[in-house]
């Protein structure tokens, strides 16, 4: 799925990252969501690749990268944590400064790194996600219908491991359910249930959103009145949840000096569903 790209494992100081690079031009790094890996990106990569030199790495906890504890108040599975992770990643590999793009959980890492290394990034995309504290604030029941998952994966442990580690293939695909056939290929679905299939990844991936009803939200709130100084992209599905329930651009706006977005023709993951789109949306903002 990535062809002519290199495998890399780097160690840092809280994990080991995997990652794969591959390209020329200015760094790129791309961050995945829940509860998907790098490979997420695999029909993005590719063509972003004639532009940029791309890394795709797996969060701490996800995919190939190591599953340290979550530690007191989960504290090793704060976006700060994991930000500072591909911070050392994309320093070790030569790229002290960098375009980021992120999806859903890589999105919030995203965030955590723009504002804790602002100058390690020049510009920041992030894709189908308003603030984690905004979307807090503003719960209702449609909000938690929707998203069962982050008061689910959020209860102590061992509650969410357990259930979903009865049936994980099960669990992953029902996060599908309405997804037009052929989105996912099946590489993509088997590299998912693979890496999704072990419980330490499963434990690691409650970790991180007890993190993010947590600690995430004490960092959160400590910031409150910084902005993020670089370029600021936010997309969305227009079919999804985010732009019906929040104002994206609005949300980022409390968030980042210079915002601009728009929806993309799809659902929640738009790197799969809608590629094009997404692809032409993010040349537009990382080629200025």
């Amino acid at each position: 799925m990535f062809e002519g790209f290199e495998s890399k494992t780097v160690t840092t100081s809280g994990a080991t990252i995997r990652a794969v690079i591959g390209g020329s031009g200015p760094p790129l790094l791309l961050l995945h969501g829940y509860p998907q890996t790098h490979v997420m990106w695999h029909k993005l990569a590719p063509r972003l690749a004639e532009r940029f030199t791309v890394v795709a790495s797996d969060l701490r906890g996800y995919g190939d990268s190591s599953k340290p504890p979550g530690g007191e108040n989960h504290a090793n599975y704060a976006k700060r944590a994991m930000a500072l992770d591909q911070v050392e990643l994309m320093n070790q590999l030569g790229f002290p400064r960098f375009r980021l793009v992120g999806h859903d959980r890589g999105g919030r890492v995203a965030h955590r790194l723009a504002l804790d290394h602002p100058d390690a990034v020049s510009h920041v995309a992030v894709l189908d996600i308003a603030p984690t504290a905004t979307m807090y604030a503003k719960t209702d029941r449609r909000f938690a219908t929707a998203y069962f998952h982050w008061f689910f994966l959020i209860q102590p442990f061992d509650l969410p491991e357990r259930l979903i580690g009865g049936d994980p293939d099960y669990y992953l695909t029902r996060n599908w359910r309405n997804r037009e056939p052929g989105i996912f290929t099946d590489e993509a679905v088997a590299e998912y249930k693979r890496c999704f299939r072990d419980p330490a990844t499963i434990h690691a991936s409650c970790e991180d959103y007890r993190a993010a009803a947590g600690i995430d939200l004490e960092h959160d709130a400590a910031d409150a009145d910084r902005r993020i100084a670089c370029p600021f992209l936010v997309l969305w599905g227009e079919q999804g949840i985010i732009g019906k329930l929040f104002d994206p651009i609005a949300s980022w706006q409390e968030k980042a000096l210079d915002v601009q977005g728009q929806p993309i023709p799809c659902g929640h993951y738009l790197p799969e569903e809608a590629p094009e789109a997404t692809l032409t949306a993010l040349l537009g903002f990382l080629g200025k």
